[in-house]
């Protein structure tokens, strides 16, 4: 609490707790307009089910593949791309693979590559239900060479998860100081590389599920100031369905958990930032 106290005042520390004792409502990715559940469509084409829907396995549309689960927030990153059709695109830290499925969904050549076996093992299940896919690759990105470099990158890096508390209250206690900040190290490691595998001229979209400023704004500005080559591309209220409340004074993404999409309340906290390398 003192953090966010910190970063965003007691105001608004208050109501992120308070979003953090709420049952968090379930939002679906529609791959299409087929069969799915009864629910609110919010302004970015997500669909929400308030608390109460059941079994996820036995919802309308499951089996056929038209959707996934993926909170509102979770899906903006993508969205900050606009029409990936054809464009080369690896996704860094897939799993469990959501951004992927976005990805392939909207026509991208995907690259999925994580440091994780298990967790790749459930992309491609993810993969086949919905019928998409993408290259699979598991290695550390920090070592990884990949053949060409990329039309545009997302990286969702590891961070300490406190905008999701809502859903994994553990993570409030799982992550100590010492922890946030070798996770802060990794992050900036993960950022330099990521910005090497890119074209110039493409796009690097960074983003965390973390309330804390060091882990989003601050590693951004950070990054920025160390290199030159390049910018940061403001988002604009179109990309997020014209939820012009997410986008902070310098452009970027921060969604937290007590703010709205259309008629709910209730998202993950996310950070996400869009930068251009120019050259």
């Amino acid at each position: 609490w003192q953090l966010w106290a910190k970063d965003y005042g007691k105001e608004t520390a208050a109501k992120i707790t308070n979003a953090h004792l709420g049952e968090a409502a379930l939002d679906l990715t529609l791959k299409s307009s087929d069969q799915h559940p009864a629910g609110m469509k919010l302004p970015t084409g997500s669909l929400r089910l308030e608390p109460g829907y059941g079994r996820i396995e036995e919802l309308a549309g499951y089996d056929q593949g038209n959707w996934w689960v993926q909170d509102v927030a979770a899906s903006l990153p993508v969205k900050l791309l606009g029409d990936v059709s054809g464009k080369a695109i690896a996704d860094i830290c897939a799993a469990p693979g959501g951004k992927t499925m976005q990805l392939a969904a909207g026509g991208a050549k995907v690259t999925a590559v994580d440091i994780s076996q298990r967790r790749l093992e459930r992309v491609q299940e993810n993969l086949e239900r919905v019928g998409l896919e993408a290259d699979i690759v598991c290695t550390d990105v920090l070592d990884w060479q990949p053949d060409t470099l990329f039309d545009a990158l997302l990286l969702d890096a590891p961070c300490s998860a406190t905008g999701t508390i809502r859903r994994h209250p553990d993570a409030l206690y799982l992550k100590k100081s010492h922890d946030i900040d070798a996770l802060c190290k990794l992050q900036k490691q993960l950022l330099t590389k990521a910005a090497a595998l890119i074209k110039p001229g493409g796009e690097l979209v960074y983003c965390t599920c973390s309330l804390q400023k060091r882990e989003g704004e601050l590693q951004v500005a950070q990054f920025l100031a160390e290199n030159s080559h390049f910018e940061p591309q403001p988002v604009t209220p179109s990309q997020v369905g014209e939820m012009d409340h997410l986008i902070n004074d310098q452009g970027d993404l921060r969604t937290l958990p007590f703010h709205t999409a259309g008629d709910s309340t209730g998202m993950d906290g996310f950070f996400i930032s869009r930068i251009i390398r120019k050259t």
